[in-house]
């Protein structure tokens, strides 16, 4: 039994939970609350997991002076290529529409409100540009944490890390803090995760006993968006950038294929990060370049994550019947590149974002539970593709920095320690 993964767990549990909301409904609408318990798990993270991230994120590279030349450049890249990924997802999504038709879960009133606290006046509608900007700006750190205003706690995270790093050594004592919690909520999302296979039980046995079999149709619907969209994202995106970059596709493709099957077969890029340096490393990209750009894309080049991201919020918004515009499609997706800094590169880490941002624009968070069902299957696409994404950008930095990619560099004795 130890030898199953957890993502084959979750596999099973899906399988499991489909079973029995077709066998038998009544029982499958029971077991929402197992779906419920996770969530609730889940929203704890969110606020610790941001903090520790962002802070040490911001704060442990130091100022953007010290940064020199290669992380500007990086974070320029970064920025472009996540962008793309959001409007790429907000695209697919608004044309595939696979929310459309799909109900969201409705828990007993006892879970659903002791699962969340009573929204703010704010969010009772559809945000407006005024209320999400008046929004955006903590008056008490606390009570943002408190009631999961993500994008409250990006701001204080993004302003209290550039306060860390102004400062210097007299703020290593806070930086470690940060540092050491970060570590400690990837271990608590990890424990967490051993709940998922319930959880996505619960999660797809209520959702077929309440929708019905057609209820597969349309997550299989989003799931065949998901993927194609992530495909376009790497033949559109990614591959004119390699093109456009003189970038060799194919011994690129060579060296960043090993990493990209790990982060695929795992869900999780950390497991992926030491053959992708090595790789890296190994395709001709210079050692300080790699060890810089690799690890800050992995804070600030989620490109799988962003898009997905993007794409599973309209789909939560499409499945709880809540029409949003252009404009605040595009304030939730500035929200959503803001918070995707904060991912850990753990398995469904993204799931913690999204249930996050949902709250903070009016939509249900149980609706997330349908996602729930699938998130599996989803987490190995985005997980792959920002594995990609970033061995990609170390390439690009170093094309960038005027290195020569055409030819392998023979690896000398201090390449190879």
């Amino acid at each position: 039994m130890k030898k199953i993964s957890l993502t084959a767990w979750i596999f099973i549990g899906m399988a499991v939970g489909i079973a029995i909301g077709l066998l038998w409904p009544d029982v499958g609408k029971s077991l929402q609350i197992f779906a419920t318990i996770f969530l609730r798990l889940i929203k704890s993270i969110v606020a610790p997991l941001l903090f520790g991230t962002l802070v040490y994120g911001i704060a442990g590279t130091g100022d953007v002076k010290a940064m020199g030349r290669i992380g500007l450049k990086s974070i320029i890249y970064f920025e472009i290529l996540t962008t793309l990924a959001l409007f790429l997802g907000l695209a697919v999504v608004n044309f595939t529409q696979p929310g459309v038709g799909l109900d969201a879960p409705k828990p007993a009133a006892a879970a659903t409100a002791a699962a969340a606290p009573a929204a703010p006046a704010q969010h009772s509608s559809t945000p407006t540009l005024t209320s999400v900007l008046e929004h955006t700006f903590p008056s008490s750190i606390i009570d943002s944490m408190a009631r999961n205003e993500v994008l409250q706690v990006v701001v204080f995270c993004f302003l209290f890390g550039a306060a860390c790093a102004a400062i210097g050594d007299k703020a290593r004592p806070v930086v470690e803090f940060a540092e050491s919690l970060a570590e400690v909520m990837f271990k608590y999302t990890r424990y967490i995760m051993y709940v998922a296979p319930l959880g996505v039980a619960g999660a797809m046995a209520a959702t077929v006993a309440s929708n019905g079999p057609s209820v597969l149709v349309q997550l299989g619907k989003l799931v065949l968006a998901t993927f194609g969209a992530q495909i376009l994202f790497v033949v559109a995106v990614l591959l004119p950038t390699a093109i456009l970059t003189r970038i060799p596709v194919k011994r690129f493709a060579a060296a960043a294929k090993d990493p990209f099957v790990i982060a695929f077969s795992t869900a999780s890029s950390e497991s992926a990060l030491p053959l992708a340096l090595e790789n890296m490393e190994r395709f001709g990209v210079p050692k300080h370049i790699v060890a810089f750009v690799l690890p800050t894309g992995y804070s600030f080049n989620l490109d799988g994550t962003t898009l997905y991201l993007a794409m599973a919020s309209i789909f939560i918004s499409q499945v709880a019947g809540v029409h949003l515009s252009f404009g605040q499609q595009l304030i939730m997706m500035l929200t959503l590149m803001l918070t995707s800094k904060g991912v850990a590169g753990v398995p469904r880490a993204s799931f913690v974002i999204l249930t996050g941002t949902l709250a903070t624009f009016g939509l249900p968070v149980e609706a997330a539970s349908i996602i729930l069902g699938v998130d599996a299957l989803l987490d190995m696409a985005r997980t792959s593709v920002n594995v990609l994404g970033n061995c990609l950008a170390s390439a690009v930095i170093a094309r960038w920095e005027g290195v020569n990619l055409s030819e392998a560099p023979e690896l000398t004795a201090a390449s190879a320690d």
